[in-house]
Protein backbone atom coordinates (compact mmCIF):
# COMPACT_ATOMS: atom_id res chain seq x y z
CA UNK A 1 0.00 0.00 0.00
CA UNK A 2 1.83 3.18 -0.97
CA UNK A 3 0.81 6.29 0.85
CA UNK A 4 2.47 9.93 -0.40
CA UNK A 5 2.09 12.87 1.47
CA UNK A 6 1.56 16.12 -0.25
CA UNK A 7 1.56 19.45 2.11
CA UNK A 8 2.71 20.97 5.39
CA UNK A 9 1.57 18.13 7.66
CA UNK A 10 4.30 15.36 9.45
CA UNK A 11 3.54 11.60 7.20
CA UNK A 12 3.56 10.00 10.40
CA UNK A 13 0.01 10.11 11.10
CA UNK A 14 -1.05 8.42 7.89
CA UNK A 15 1.86 5.82 7.66
CA UNK A 16 0.74 4.49 11.03
CA UNK A 17 -3.05 4.57 10.05
CA UNK A 18 -1.92 2.63 6.81
CA UNK A 19 0.04 0.18 8.99
CA UNK A 20 -2.82 -0.06 11.16
CA UNK A 21 -4.69 -1.15 7.71
CA UNK A 22 -2.69 -3.18 6.73
CA UNK A 23 -3.61 -5.57 9.16
CA UNK A 24 -6.52 -7.25 7.57
CA UNK A 25 -6.20 -5.13 4.24
CA UNK A 26 -4.74 -3.92 1.77
CA UNK A 27 -5.58 -1.49 -1.27
CA UNK A 28 -4.01 -2.06 -4.93
CA UNK A 29 -4.32 1.77 -5.82
CA UNK A 30 -1.92 4.08 -4.57
CA UNK A 31 -2.90 7.10 -2.25
CA UNK A 32 -1.90 10.44 -2.50
CA UNK A 33 -2.51 12.93 0.86
CA UNK A 34 -3.33 16.40 -0.46
CA UNK A 35 -3.10 18.38 3.06
CA UNK A 36 -4.98 21.97 2.49
CA UNK A 37 -4.77 25.11 4.16
CA UNK A 38 -8.49 25.76 3.86
CA UNK A 39 -10.72 23.47 2.33
CA UNK A 40 -14.56 23.06 2.67
CA UNK A 41 -14.75 19.94 4.53
CA UNK A 42 -12.26 18.46 7.27
CA UNK A 43 -11.61 15.26 4.84
CA UNK A 44 -13.00 13.92 2.03
CA UNK A 45 -11.40 11.49 -0.58
CA UNK A 46 -12.10 10.71 -4.44
CA UNK A 47 -11.17 7.69 -6.90
CA UNK A 48 -9.52 7.41 -10.00
CA UNK A 49 -8.83 4.48 -11.90
CA UNK A 50 -4.69 5.32 -11.27
CA UNK A 51 -4.81 6.39 -7.53
CA UNK A 52 -7.45 7.22 -4.66
CA UNK A 53 -6.81 10.88 -3.12
CA UNK A 54 -7.33 12.01 0.81
CA UNK A 55 -7.82 15.44 0.77
CA UNK A 56 -7.63 16.71 4.58
CA UNK A 57 -7.16 19.89 5.93
CA UNK A 58 -3.61 21.10 7.48
CA UNK A 59 -5.44 21.82 11.26
CA UNK A 60 -7.03 17.88 10.83
CA UNK A 61 -3.66 17.07 9.55
CA UNK A 62 -1.93 18.36 11.93
CA UNK A 63 -4.34 16.97 14.70
CA UNK A 64 -4.68 14.40 17.76
CA UNK A 65 -7.31 12.65 15.36
CA UNK A 66 -5.11 12.91 12.19
CA UNK A 67 -4.28 8.99 12.35
CA UNK A 68 -8.08 8.09 12.89
CA UNK A 69 -8.93 10.44 10.16
CA UNK A 70 -6.46 8.84 7.62
CA UNK A 71 -7.81 5.13 8.90
CA UNK A 72 -11.53 6.27 8.60
CA UNK A 73 -10.64 7.39 4.82
CA UNK A 74 -8.65 4.36 4.00
CA UNK A 75 -11.54 2.15 4.80
CA UNK A 76 -13.79 3.99 1.94
CA UNK A 77 -11.15 2.97 -0.38
CA UNK A 78 -11.04 -0.19 0.54
CA UNK A 79 -14.60 -0.41 0.56
CA UNK A 80 -14.39 1.74 -2.82
CA UNK A 81 -12.17 -1.21 -4.16
CA UNK A 82 -14.11 -4.00 -3.35
CA UNK A 83 -17.34 -2.64 -5.02
CA UNK A 84 -19.46 -2.52 -1.95
CA UNK A 85 -23.33 -1.40 -2.15
CA UNK A 86 -22.80 1.19 0.19
CA UNK A 87 -19.99 3.05 -2.08
CA UNK A 88 -20.92 1.96 -5.14
CA UNK A 89 -24.67 2.87 -5.32
CA UNK A 90 -24.65 6.70 -6.58
CA UNK A 91 -26.60 8.73 -3.46
CA UNK A 92 -28.47 11.25 -6.18
CA UNK A 93 -29.98 8.47 -7.82
CA UNK A 94 -30.97 6.88 -4.41
CA UNK A 95 -32.30 10.15 -3.06
CA UNK A 96 -34.34 11.14 -6.59
CA UNK A 97 -35.92 7.65 -6.22
CA UNK A 98 -37.04 8.47 -2.64
CA UNK A 99 -37.74 12.02 -3.37
CA UNK A 100 -39.79 11.73 -6.03
CA UNK A 101 -43.14 13.48 -6.40
CA UNK A 102 -42.43 15.66 -3.00
CA UNK A 103 -40.90 18.85 -1.95
CA UNK A 104 -38.31 18.86 0.14
CA UNK A 105 -36.61 22.33 1.44
CA UNK A 106 -32.79 22.62 1.16
CA UNK A 107 -32.17 22.05 4.61
CA UNK A 108 -33.77 18.82 4.68
CA UNK A 109 -32.26 18.06 1.63
CA UNK A 110 -28.67 18.42 2.69
CA UNK A 111 -29.80 16.30 5.83
CA UNK A 112 -30.11 13.49 3.65
CA UNK A 113 -26.91 13.89 2.01
CA UNK A 114 -25.68 13.26 5.44
CA UNK A 115 -28.01 10.33 6.38
CA UNK A 116 -26.50 9.04 3.19
CA UNK A 117 -23.20 9.30 4.34
CA UNK A 118 -23.74 8.01 7.67
CA UNK A 119 -24.84 4.85 5.77
CA UNK A 120 -21.74 4.49 4.25
CA UNK A 121 -19.64 5.83 7.07
CA UNK A 122 -21.11 2.81 9.28
CA UNK A 123 -19.56 0.17 6.47
CA UNK A 124 -16.49 2.34 6.46
CA UNK A 125 -16.19 1.95 10.37
CA UNK A 126 -16.73 -1.55 9.90
CA UNK A 127 -13.27 -1.98 8.93
CA UNK A 128 -12.28 1.09 11.10
CA UNK A 129 -13.02 -0.52 14.61
CA UNK A 130 -11.72 -3.57 13.88
CA UNK A 131 -8.02 -2.66 13.15
CA UNK A 132 -7.78 0.35 15.20
CA UNK A 133 -8.38 1.50 18.53
CA UNK A 134 -11.48 3.33 19.41
CA UNK A 135 -11.41 5.36 22.52
CA UNK A 136 -10.02 8.36 20.05
CA UNK A 137 -13.15 8.10 18.02
CA UNK A 138 -15.22 7.49 21.25
CA UNK A 139 -14.34 10.95 22.73
CA UNK A 140 -14.42 12.66 19.43
CA UNK A 141 -18.86 11.72 18.79
CA UNK A 142 -19.15 12.26 22.38
CA UNK A 143 -17.66 16.06 22.42
CA UNK A 144 -19.26 17.17 18.68
CA UNK A 145 -22.79 15.56 20.16
CA UNK A 146 -21.60 18.21 23.44
CA UNK A 147 -21.03 21.02 21.31
CA UNK A 148 -23.83 20.16 19.29
CA UNK A 149 -26.86 20.13 21.82
CA UNK A 150 -25.21 22.89 23.73
CA UNK A 151 -25.57 24.57 20.31
CA UNK A 152 -28.92 24.34 19.76
CA UNK A 153 -31.41 27.13 18.55
CA UNK A 154 -35.14 27.68 19.74
CA UNK A 155 -36.14 27.18 16.68
CA UNK A 156 -34.57 25.13 13.32
CA UNK A 157 -32.20 27.05 11.23
CA UNK A 158 -32.99 28.54 7.92
CA UNK A 159 -30.06 29.46 6.22
CA UNK A 160 -27.82 27.38 3.91
CA UNK A 161 -26.67 23.44 5.18
CA UNK A 162 -24.13 21.15 3.56
CA UNK A 163 -23.61 18.28 4.98
CA UNK A 164 -20.24 17.21 5.74
CA UNK A 165 -18.39 13.99 3.59
CA UNK A 166 -16.41 12.98 6.31
CA UNK A 167 -19.87 12.12 8.44
CA UNK A 168 -18.92 14.31 11.46
CA UNK A 169 -21.36 17.05 12.56
CA UNK A 170 -20.28 20.11 10.40
CA UNK A 171 -22.60 22.85 9.81
CA UNK A 172 -22.84 26.07 7.96
CA UNK A 173 -25.55 27.75 10.44
CA UNK A 174 -24.77 29.88 13.62
CA UNK A 175 -26.64 27.42 15.47
CA UNK A 176 -27.15 22.87 15.31
CA UNK A 177 -30.15 22.24 13.77
CA UNK A 178 -31.95 19.82 16.20
CA UNK A 179 -33.10 17.38 13.13
CA UNK A 180 -29.95 16.52 12.11
CA UNK A 181 -28.21 16.72 15.50
CA UNK A 182 -30.99 14.31 16.76
CA UNK A 183 -29.44 11.93 13.69
CA UNK A 184 -26.01 12.17 14.39
CA UNK A 185 -27.17 11.25 17.54
CA UNK A 186 -28.48 7.99 16.59
CA UNK A 187 -25.54 7.43 14.29
CA UNK A 188 -23.25 7.92 17.08
CA UNK A 189 -25.03 5.14 19.16
CA UNK A 190 -25.73 3.12 16.35
CA UNK A 191 -21.76 3.14 15.48
CA UNK A 192 -21.14 2.28 19.05
CA UNK A 193 -23.61 -0.13 20.12
CA UNK A 194 -22.39 -2.22 16.89
CA UNK A 195 -18.86 -3.08 18.09
CA UNK A 196 -20.09 -2.63 21.65
CA UNK A 197 -17.94 0.11 22.45
CA UNK A 198 -19.26 1.98 25.39
CA UNK A 199 -21.69 1.02 28.42
CA UNK A 200 -24.99 1.91 28.92
CA UNK A 201 -24.48 4.27 31.58
CA UNK A 202 -21.85 6.25 29.31
CA UNK A 203 -22.44 10.11 29.37
CA UNK A 204 -23.03 9.84 25.24
CA UNK A 205 -26.60 8.30 26.11
CA UNK A 206 -27.42 11.21 27.92
CA UNK A 207 -26.21 13.52 25.37
CA UNK A 208 -28.55 11.56 22.92
CA UNK A 209 -31.50 11.70 24.52
CA UNK A 210 -30.99 15.38 25.21
CA UNK A 211 -31.06 15.76 21.34
CA UNK A 212 -33.94 13.44 20.69
CA UNK A 213 -36.02 15.64 22.69
CA UNK A 214 -35.04 18.54 20.86
CA UNK A 215 -36.36 16.76 17.69
CA UNK A 216 -39.10 14.59 19.08
CA UNK A 217 -40.59 14.09 15.48
CA UNK A 218 -37.15 12.49 13.62
CA UNK A 219 -37.22 9.31 15.79
CA UNK A 220 -33.97 8.96 17.00
CA UNK A 221 -34.74 5.12 18.26
CA UNK A 222 -35.86 4.60 14.85
CA UNK A 223 -32.84 5.90 13.41
CA UNK A 224 -30.51 4.25 15.66
CA UNK A 225 -31.65 0.80 14.52
CA UNK A 226 -31.16 1.73 10.83
CA UNK A 227 -28.39 2.50 11.20
CA UNK A 228 -27.23 -0.56 13.46
CA UNK A 229 -29.33 -3.03 11.56
CA UNK A 230 -27.79 -2.37 8.34
CA UNK A 231 -26.51 -5.89 7.14
CA UNK A 232 -22.65 -6.36 6.60
CA UNK A 233 -23.65 -8.69 3.75
CA UNK A 234 -26.39 -6.55 2.03
CA UNK A 235 -26.63 -6.29 -1.64
CA UNK A 236 -27.27 -3.68 -4.00
CA UNK A 237 -31.24 -4.27 -3.77
CA UNK A 238 -31.22 -4.38 0.03
CA UNK A 239 -28.78 -1.27 0.31
CA UNK A 240 -31.10 0.95 -1.86
CA UNK A 241 -34.09 -0.04 -0.28
CA UNK A 242 -32.36 1.20 2.59
CA UNK A 243 -31.28 4.31 1.52
CA UNK A 244 -34.55 5.03 0.30
CA UNK A 245 -36.53 4.49 3.52
CA UNK A 246 -34.51 5.93 5.48
CA UNK A 247 -34.33 9.32 3.60
CA UNK A 248 -38.46 8.95 3.16
CA UNK A 249 -38.77 8.40 6.86
CA UNK A 250 -36.73 11.66 7.73
CA UNK A 251 -38.66 13.92 5.15
CA UNK A 252 -42.22 12.78 5.79
CA UNK A 253 -40.49 13.63 9.94
CA UNK A 254 -41.09 17.26 9.42
CA UNK A 255 -44.45 16.71 7.99
CA UNK A 256 -45.36 15.10 11.02
CA UNK A 257 -44.07 17.97 13.06
CA UNK A 258 -46.29 20.08 10.73
CA UNK A 259 -49.65 18.61 11.17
Amino acid sequence: MDVRVHGPAPPGPFLSARDLLLTEHDLDRPVDVQVRENPDERTWNAHYDDRHVLNISQQAATSAMARELALHEYAHMVRNEEGHPSHTQRTDEALFLALAGRSVERRKLAHCYQIANHMKDIYADDITLRVGPADKLVAFLESQLAAAVSDRPVAPPSGPMTAARDGGFSRLSPAADPDITAVNAAFALALLERHDLVPGDHRIYDLAHAAGRDAPDVGLDAFKRRFSSLSPDTDESTYRKALVDATRDYVDSGSRAAD
